[in-house]
């Protein structure tokens, strides 16, 4: 896995005045966790927006902060969608040597040969994975091809996942991640789907904090 490091510096200004540090090209966030005190920080906006763009909430990241380099991930991201700027970033220290368990997003990949020769409609269920390992062995994210869907009905479900020995998937193994309907069956599936659980929602609005003066 690539190292990704964001530089980062402790940030003393707090509250509206965070839109001083804005103005001048910072980006705020906060780091916390692990045997390790909520500390505000000052990051550069230009060079950590492009560092997240290509990161999950379950991307491990190295805070560099003042000389001294954090394992984390990214935990919450504030943004202004008018101006389609970052806000605001919560970062979560982590120990290397202490598994955690995290949600890891579904990508669908592939096309399936279901839709081209019968107009099937690919249903999703699962868009979120959660699994238990070590930090340094957290997915970005879980790719299923789906291209070996041959007919309506067919699907793939958790029990199918094969992520290595060093991640445990914690999900019901029954749970069904993609599948292939026609229209009843499909209306069936949505109302089961429906009455599931929602996922977790990364991305936030805006805290008092975040709202620029």
């Amino acid at each position: 896995m690539e190292k990704i490091t964001i530089y980062a510096t402790q940030r003393d200004v707090t509250g509206k005045k965070v839109g001083a540090l804005r103005r001048q090209g910072k980006l705020p966030a906060v780091l916390y966790g692990h045997n390790f005190n909520p500390t505000p920080i000052t990051l550069d906006r230009h060079d950590a927006t492009l560092a997240l763009s290509h990161l999950t909430s379950s991307s491990l990241v190295t805070i560099n902060l003042d000389g001294k380099e954090h394992a984390a991930l990214v935990r919450e991201k504030q943004r202004d969608f008018i101006k389609n700027e970052l806000l605001h970033v919560d970062f979560q220290v982590v120990s290397l040597t202490e598994k955690i368990r995290a949600k890891v997003g579904v990508v669908l990949t592939g096309t399936s040969p279901a839709v081209k020769v019968y107009n099937g409609v690919v249903l999703t269920g699962l868009e979120e994975i959660e699994v238990e390992c070590l930090p340094q062995d957290l997915p970005d994210r879980i790719v299923v091809d789906i291209s070996n869907l041959q007919e309506i009905g067919d699907g793939i479900y958790v029990r199918d996942l094969n992520l290595g020995d060093k991640v445990e998937i914690l999900e019901d193994k029954d749970e069904m991640i993609v599948i292939i309907t026609g229209g009843t069956a499909e209306e069936e599936i949505v109302e089961e789907v429906a009455e599931g659980a929602e996922p977790e929602v990364i991305e936030k609005g805006k805290k008092e904090e975040e709202i620029p003066d």
